[in-house]
């Protein structure tokens, strides 16, 4: 069963016209400055200052101890925010690239220039190494898939990707992902991703130009048992020591390549409207627009009388897990802690595509498979995002917009224009709050999610969004004037409710409120070290242990030197349930999405059932919304008209 939700590309989201967040735009900031009290010079709508302040900030203006003042300022602000040193520290190897810490919090793992090790999260001791001259790993993922055993995915600096193994202080290398057997046949692993358990694991692959996702499946029941076989091995001293363990091997599920229309499909552009298949209709379209863009991006060499031809780089794709809820074609049930499909979509892509994990292959394996979903959208996506129980897809698009998909409905959330980004958007992420009671089958008019983005220019914005409620839009901070402050890192804290952990290219790093937005508390190193690589950190977050640890490299070292041969740096923690001013923003953290009982419509009657329920209980909510909205169609007419006359005036008076 090929299920398709799809929406109009011409859909625009319809905003209120006068609607502004709520804030206390009141707040005052008072600052000392020889004996005098005044204010920071920000403007306030509405807000009229007394004639006392009016004098002093004029006098502060035309003085030539404005730079003093600001010195003042940044001296004050610094001391109200209070700091936090780290309570440990360690030496790392040599060249550490990469970190990751289990979901348990019991241990991490770490990517070097001699391969990667497994060290014990609470003592800082090393459990376990795996060592190979001339491979420096450089991405690491690690994740629980058995009681004492961790799968661990690696992904060295040649492109080959990796799954090893830990297992009773053990590391097995079990399977080698992209073997490379024709050296000009040789394909890249860009990305390599592992489900949460284990079973499966996703690597993105490039090689001479073309570049495909590869979904695998790993047979976890047959890799413990092999590993616990091992391990008798390894004790009865009777045996060999040299034991060649064969490991069973890693199955192919799915290839996805980016979608391409065949040969001779197209007549005309008025051929996409023709269409019978919407799937079809959706990815003409795009192909349509693509190659219009491409055409006018096509620059004239007038002087040469030849046109530039630009070399086309292969697309790159981005995927995530989901488990199950809401819609679930194929005509099965999801089997009970393993994810359903993976989401995918290509660089330059309108559409976002879903394809099932757990259906039995009908057509050959050398036949493309087709989308089981397709959500499409109105402009370019441009980055994405899942929510922790995986029932909420956020992309951001290009123009400033955002769309939440909610796959319980199969239609969007809410679509969001953040008319306050400067440039177009970099990373996006969900900030959970975490409840106590976490309900995934909460109804429409109650679902809200909260989503932080970071532009490119480094300007921050979080945007609470829902059905049926108002769209909140908050500036975190605006557009750095200086380099140094530009953040690198914005990661919502999982255990710490509504903050973030902010990095920056100057090396400053701090806990910042994303609802107040204020700064909650500074991580201070010591004065003889600094952040190995700023503008590229290399840090994990142990959800269980509340704890963040990252690496860091002398003062007087480059941002490169933790790069070259022979370098060391070392780990520093930074345990945040000890300090009084984080304790309250501490909240207990949910099951995992494998633990959670999802509510899963496994038919398109129970959804559409359940979709038209939840549409009768919001008719108040729907109809007040509407009201409003007429309500202030007159005052924007109004606005309008005077705007056209006050220019038709301008206009007369120029002439």
């Amino acid at each position: 069963m090929l299920l398709y939700t799809l929406t109009s590309p011409r859909f625009s989201p319809q905003l209120p016209l006068d609607y502004s967040c709520s804030e206390d735009s009141l707040t005052k900031h008072p600052l000392i400055t020889c004996g005098i009290v005044t204010d920071y010079p920000i403007v306030h709508k509405g807000v009229r200052m007394s004639s006392a302040h009016q004098n002093v900030s004029g006098m502060l203006k035309g003085t030539p101890d404005s730079e003093m003042e600001a010195a003042c300022k940044a001296e004050t602000s610094r001391k109200k925010t209070p700091s936090l040193d780290p309570s440990a520290a360690t030496q790392l190897p040599v060249s550490t690239n990469c970190l990751a810490c289990s979901e348990d919090g019991r241990y991490l793992s770490l990517g070097h220039s001699q391969g990667l090790s497994v060290w014990c999260a609470s003592s800082l001791v090393c459990a376990a190494e795996w060592k190979q001259d001339a491979l420096e790993v450089t991405s690491i993922q690690m994740t629980r898939m058995a009681e004492t055993a961790y799968l661990l995915g690696a992904v060295d600096d040649m492109g080959v990707a990796r799954v090893f193994a830990y297992h009773c202080e053990c590391i097995h290398l079990l399977s080698v992902i992209n073997i490379m057997d024709n050296i000009n046949k040789r394909s890249i692993c860009l990305t390599f991703e592992l489900s949460e358990g284990g079973d499966y694991g996703a690597a993105s692959i490039s090689c001479n130009g073309a570049a495909w996702l590869q979904v695998y499946h790993f047979p976890s029941e047959a890799w413990l048992k092999e590993m616990e076989t091992a391990l008798s091995q390894k004790q009865d001293p009777n045996s060999s020591e040299d034991v060649d363990m064969k490991w069973s091997p890693v199955a192919v599920v799915i290839k996805i390549k980016p979608p391409k229309m065949p040969a001779g499909t197209l007549d005309g552009p008025l051929e996409v409207f023709r269409m019978t298949d919407w799937f079809s209709r959706c990815l003409a379209q795009e192909v349509d627009t693509g190659s219009s863009r491409q055409q006018e991006e096509q620059c004239f060499d007038r002087d040469a009388g030849k046109t530039k031809e630009k070399k086309e780089s292969p697309q790159r794709c981005t995927q995530h897990f989901l488990w199950p809820c809401g819609q679930f074609p194929g005509g099965g049930k999801a089997k009970p802690g393993l994810p359903v499909a993976v989401s995918v979509w290509w660089s330059g892509s309108h559409n976002l595509l879903q394809y099932l994990l757990q259906k039995s292959p009908k057509n050959k394996t050398d036949v493309e498979p087709m989308p089981d979903v397709l959500w499409p959208n109105a402009k370019k996506i441009l980055c994405s995002a899942v929510s922790r129980c995986s029932r909420h897809i956020a992309l951001g698009l290009d123009d400033a917009l955002v769309c939440v998909w909610d796959r319980k409905s199969g239609s969007p959330l809410s679509i969001v224009l953040v008319s306050a980004a400067d440039s177009a958007f970099f990373r996006m992420q969900f900030v959970e709050n975490w409840p106590e009671h976490a309900d995934v089958s909460q109804t429409f008019t109650t679902a809200k999610v909260c989503l932080m983005l970071l532009c490119k220019s480094g300007a921050t914005h979080t945007v609470t969004a829902g059905r049926g409620t108002q769209s909140c839009i908050v500036q975190l901070s605006k557009r750095p004037k200086d380099s140094g402050d530009i953040p690198t890192v914005t990661a919502s804290v999982p255990f710490l409710q509504s903050l973030s952990l902010v990095v920056q290219r100057n090396g400053k790093m701090f806990l910042q409120d994303v609802i107040n937005r204020s700064s909650v508390c500074s991580l201070k190193l010591p004065t003889t070290h600094r952040i190995a690589t700023p503008c590229h950190p290399v840090y994990a977050l142990n959800t269980k242990q509340q704890t963040l640890f990252i690496q860091a490299g002398d003062q007087d070292s480059s941002c490169t030197a933790s790069s070259e041969v022979g370098s060391q740096s070392q780990l520093f923690i930074f345990r945040f349930g000890e300090p009084d001013i984080i304790k309250r923003y501490i909240v207990s953290l949910p099951d995992s999405p494998r633990q959670l009982n999802t509510l899963s419509c496994v038919t398109l009657e129970e959804t559409c059932n359940l979709y038209f329920q939840q549409r009768a209980l919001s008719v108040d909510e729907r109809n007040n919304a509407l009201m409003q909205t007429w309500k202030q169609l007159p005052e924007t007419a109004a606005t309008v008209q005077q705007t056209q006359q006050s220019c038709s005036q301008l206009k007369n008076c120029s002439s």
